[in-house]
């Protein structure tokens, strides 16, 4: 299974700029997940009619916070996935995304807005940065991960 990945949009509407980028780089997607900081439902209504899942950020409004969790599990090919945003300062995020979850083989997460791809143990973490804002990143960027036996992810710098 292949999904594309994102993070941190912080967009006020979806719209051409979304549809584009989703149908040039998640064209072959099985599904998308969002890690959060979505901002506007409409949004993941512009994510191409692909399923969706998502979790909230901390600055999603509360019409987002209300339909969205904060954290969830799912298993895809016998894998574990943990999904959550994030939160507080960038340094130590990851020791504290991985006490949120339990027997896991992968945390995606976002937050930060700089992509990362990163082992823990057995565990992937795997941040796809942000598309629309660098702030400490060298660029700006979103993911994919590939599902089988394994999972690799990849992350992909938009230009």
């Amino acid at each position: 299974m292949r999904l594309g990945i994102l993070s941190d949009t912080h967009l006020s509407a979806g719209g051409e700029w979304l549809e584009g980028l989703v149908a040039r780089y998640f064209h072959d997607v099985d599904a998308i997940l969002h890690a959060g900081d979505i901002v506007d439902g409409s949004v993941l209504d512009a994510l191409g009619g692909r399923d969706v899942i998502a979790v909230c950020g901390n600055m999603d409004p509360l019409p987002l916070r209300k339909t969205l969790p904060a954290k969830l599990v799912m298993e895809i090919n016998g894998h574990r996935l943990g999904l959550i945003h994030g939160w507080g300062s960038p340094w130590g995020i990851e020791e504290r995304i991985l006490k949120e979850f339990r027997k896991v083989d992968c945390i995606v997460f976002g937050h930060t807005h700089v992509a990362q791809v990163e082992r823990r143990g057995d565990v992937l973490l795997f941040n796809p940065g942000s598309p629309t804002e660098r702030r400490g990143a060298a660029e700006k960027s979103i993911g994919i991960l590939d599902i089988g036996s394994t999972i690799e992810g990849a992350v992909i710098a938009l230009e």
